[in-house]
């Protein structure tokens, strides 16, 4: 009688080479997407010694760039926290013709190359625009000045508050809201101790993930700044000059400064938010 054959390789074997497999392949692609690149950056910033590094990150230029790229970014939060928050608000908790549309339209500023963004905006607040030629009449500067740099990072970055409130404020129920407003409790009142006490996860994700994509936004910032050194240059602008001039080590510098506070903003984000999950016991 012949017995049932054994499979040449086992079960277990199999799956513990795929698991190795895919191990693999995602540390080569780490290997090669993420480490090398950081890799040559650190190279070349150091390349000339410690001393060419620092010199490269506080020299004036370095300075004023970066400094105005952190004010940029806070102010581009506190922007998107006020407005972001009530526009999500908005969107769960109220019924009005054209929400869905609405709806949809708050991720449009994502899908939007910068570059475009930048260019409408100088169509619109340009010597020619509908606004610019209005603006330029009364004096008022926007191209080349930080009202519309801000206006373009406000609208690359519109999205993060929203969405980040909009998902908290979709599990907050109602009950709380509507028991405090039959107390006698004011709308603000309501918003102010039960609302916002709530979604303050929401707007702090929200606020910080605007901050980084604002800290290295290019595109839009190149279309509406004019990269004036030691005026409305940001930190990626500075680093794209020292490119163009071929300074690889202040480039490099620039853009290690840049990766370390994206670095420290994404961890502090991940830091509150898993500390709020334990918080919560989940």
């Amino acid at each position: 009688m012949g017995g049932t054959k054994k499979p040449l390789i086992s079960y277990e074997t199999t799956e513990s080479m795929a698991r190795y497999a895919i191990i693999g392949i995602v540390t080569f692609f780490f290997l090669i997407l993420i480490l090398m690149p950081l890799s040559s950056m650190f190279y070349y910033s150091f390349s000339e010694g410690v001393s060419s590094f620092f010199r490269a990150v506080t020299s004036p230029s370095a300075l004023f760039a970066l400094k105005f790229s952190i004010i940029l970014a806070i102010s581009t939060a506190l922007c998107n926290v006020v407005i972001g928050t009530l526009a999500a608000y908005a969107l769960v908790r109220y019924d009005f013709p054209g929400k869905n549309i609405l709806n949809a339209i708050v991720d449009l500023p994502i899908a939007v190359p910068t570059a475009v963004t930048g260019f409408t905006l100088l169509l619109l607040y340009g010597p020619i625009g509908l606004f610019g030629r209005y603006l330029t009449k009364h004096g008022i500067t926007v191209l080349n000045a930080f009202p519309g740099i801000l206006l373009a990072h406000v609208f690359v970055t519109f999205p993060f508050v929203i969405r980040a409130v909009s998902g908290v404020l979709e599990g907050v129920e109602k009950v709380h809201e509507e028991a405090a407003k039959t107390l006698g409790a004011s709308r603000f009142q309501v918003f102010r101790h039960i609302t916002l006490p709530a979604i303050k996860g929401g707007i702090v994700s929200g606020s910080i993930l605007t901050f980084a994509r604002s800290l290295g936004e290019f595109g839009a910032t190149l279309m509406i700044s004019g990269n004036l050194a030691m005026s409305t240059q940001t930190a990626p602008l500075f680093i794209y000059q020292r490119i163009q001039e071929l300074d690889y080590t202040g480039a490099s510098a620039m853009a290690i400064m840049l990766a370390l506070a994206s670095f420290a903003m994404l961890y502090g984000l991940k830091f509150i938010t898993g500390g709020r999950k334990k918080k919560n016991g989940f």
